[in-house]
């Protein structure tokens, strides 16, 4: 399991087409891929649930990773989110 934390630090937070680009990305992998934030666990794989969350910029989340291709997963997301989703 691999826990890392992150600061979300584009304009609209896990809004709209960030969170869906997150979301998509996070379902390539079999690993079982949550996002903690206020004591709270979010499945990443569902877009309903990364919306209702809030995220807004400027928030620490912790992603939480578990899985044979943990590893792969926490690099293509850290990536996603320190490149500011393309923004």
């Amino acid at each position: 399991m691999l826990r890392r934390e992150l600061v979300i630090s584009n304009k609209t937070g896990l809004h709209a087409r960030p969170a869906a680009m997150f979301v998509q990305k996070a379902n390539k992998f079999t690993s079982s891929i949550l996002i903690e934030k206020d004591g709270k666990e979010i499945n990443a794989k569902s877009i309903v649930s990364v919306l209702a969350a809030g995220i807004g910029s400027g928030a620490k989340v912790t992603l939480v990773i578990d899985g044979e291709d943990e590893k792969a997963a926490e690099k293509d997301l850290v990536q996603l989110v320190e490149d500011n989703f393309g923004e």
